[in-house]
């Protein structure tokens, strides 16, 4: 079992910036390819960003390609997603999601454990 809790959200202005972090315990972080995804009121739970095991791969959504970035402390068994250049449209539920596999994936069912969420609100 891996257990993820991530921090770091809150109310922004559009334009300002936030950084999620997500703990885990459990099994070896970095055992795991990491990624965050986002769900909106009313919305499917969608992509934002995977980094994979090593930080050697990462992959963005195009909605968030070159605000958005990606980073991992093994050491600190921490993920992290810096935040840039906020819009009204990134308000949303993010959360972080583990992946045993090297490189992880762009799709929600791949990945074997869930943080609880932590709310963003951008507004305008």
């Amino acid at each position: 079992q891996v257990q993820l809790v991530e921090s770091g959200g809150g109310l922004v202005q559009a334009g300002g910036s936030l950084t999620l972090s997500c703990a885990a315990s459990g099994r070896t972080f970095s055992n795991y390819a990491m990624a965050w995804f986002r769900q909106a009121p009313g919305k499917e739970r969608e992509f934002v960003a995977r980094i994979s095991r090593s930080s050697g791969i990462t992959n963005y959504a195009d909605s968030v390609k070159g605000r958005f970035t990606i980073s991992r402390d093994n050491a600190k068994n921490t993920v992290y997603l810096q935040m840039n250049s906020l819009k009204p449209e990134d308000t949303a539920v993010y959360y972080c999601a583990a992946d045993r596999r090297q490189y992880g994936s762009s799709w929600r069912y791949d990945y074997d454990y869930w943080g609880q969420g932590n709310q963003v609100t951008v507004s305008s």
